[in-house]
């Protein structure tokens, strides 16, 4: 009986494999579309979650009040009160690591053209490559390139106001208002 069940055993193996599936599905093998959530993912460095009119809240958990300087894994107050006291030695900061840092993203208030102007020539003067974005574009763009394992920075300073977008409305109106409690009459 052993014998009989080795000899099956070889034969199927000499036999092509069919598979009970004759077509993959779309969303199966190479090339599988994935979807990531960067702040979710520590081992990536720090991310920003989030921001208001007074700092930052990070995806490790930590509020950072005030004007911040962000890298991979550290994140440092930067003692600026807005744009019009961004000068070359505010920034001296940034061109004195080790490993050199490719870009630094400035995120600032991009109301005013004028002391936006004075930015780039303290930046040039500092030898610094910047990107100059409003706070919530510098946000994204600095988790993207972090999360990309770019060597980046980012300097950036509270907006004076924030404008709530609808979800932002409804976020609150659940948290504070459950909106599926049952009326009891």
């Amino acid at each position: 009986m052993l014998l009989n069940s080795a000899r099956q055993i070889v034969t199927a193996a000499k036999k092509p494999f069919l598979s009970v599936v004759r077509h993959k599905a779309a969303y199966e093998g190479e090339g599988k579309t994935t979807v990531r959530i960067l702040n979710q993912d520590t081992e990536l460095g720090l991310m920003i979650d989030s921001y208001s009119t007074y700092g930052f809240r990070l995806n490790n958990g930590v509020t950072v009040l005030g004007p911040m300087a962000i890298f991979s894994k550290t994140v440092l107050s930067w003692q600026v009160r807005g744009s019009y006291e961004i000068t070359e030695e505010s920034l001296r900061l940034f061109k004195l690591l080790e490993p050199k840092i490719d870009l630094v993203i400035l995120g600032l208030e991009t109301k005013e053209r004028e002391p936006l102007n004075a930015v780039y020539r303290a930046a040039r003067s500092a030898g610094l490559n910047v990107e100059l974005l409003g706070v919530e574009h510098a946000c994204s763009t600095f988790n993207f390139l972090n999360a990309e394992g770019r060597s980046v920075a980012g300097a950036l300073v509270p907006p004076l106001s924030v404008e709530p977008s609808p979800d932002d409305m409804l976020r609150a109106k659940l948290h504070y208002n459950n909106l599926y409690q049952q009326r009891i009459t």
